[in-house]
């Protein structure tokens, strides 16, 4: 699941990013209003945290215009304070909920599986192609009726995958939405990772699920 998460008090953003990334979750980052704005509303993500106290344009002022825009992406505010006005004023612009300041990472990650829930319903949460299942939810990941156990990693470069079946992704796109930052582009990361995903899915050599697209990357096949 992708967040996008806009704070700009740098301990509290690391934080937040780091306690996220550890239940899987992919964090893009954003300091300032202004640029948090851009990139939410022309940029798709699975939610966006968003505090309302920010340099730039202020967290009501974004989430009212992605709701002008129709943009229904679930948003959590985040408030330093919690004055009862601050609060219904987000909830009536369209927030899907709010947290308080200070706030535990484990309320956030219970927030956030609510609000996925409430605004995809588990139908849309599960990702299949063939015999092979993915619980965006709940993270488990089936092969043929079996239970897959899956790294961090490997659970996210299979969800990046199978979310668009047939659509091949270079090694260069899979290191930078997967990993989330620049590696050596000679780096054989990739199709270690790919080569554990296959093995663990129980995937024959005659199998085709992942494809190896031969000097551009790899794609899931469409079912």
């Amino acid at each position: 699941m992708k967040v996008l998460l806009v704070e700009d008090e740098k301990k509290i953003a690391d934080f937040v990013c780091r306690g996220l990334e550890e239940q899987g979750f992919q964090v893009e980052h954003c300091g300032d209003g202004n640029s948090g704005y851009e990139r939410a509303a022309s940029q798709q993500y699975d939610a966006v945290v968003l505090d309302i106290m920010l340099p730039g344009r202020d967290g009501l002022s974004i989430l009212k215009n992605l709701r002008k825009q129709k943009n229904s992406v679930p948003v959590i505010l985040l408030t330093a304070r919690s004055e009862l006005d601050e609060r219904v004023e987000g909830l009536n612009l369209g927030a899907d909920d709010y947290l308080t300041k200070p706030f535990y990472v484990e309320e956030l990650v219970a927030r956030l599986h609510a609000v996925l829930r409430r605004g995809e319903g588990e139908r849309l949460s599960i990702l299949q192609v063939a015999d092979v299942t993915v619980n965006l939810i709940t993270r488990e990941v089936m092969s043929a009726g079996d239970a897959v156990h899956l790294t961090a990693k490997e659970f996210r470069l299979l969800e990046y995958l199978m979310r668009s079946p047939g659509r091949v992704y270079s090694r260069t796109q899979i290191l930078e939405h997967v990993w989330g930052y620049d590696f050596d582009p000679e780096t054989n990361l990739v199709d270690v990772h790919i080569q554990r995903l296959r093995k663990k899915l129980g995937l024959s050599r005659e199998d085709t699920l992942i494809e190896t697209i031969r000097g551009v990357g790899y794609r899931v096949r469409k079912d």
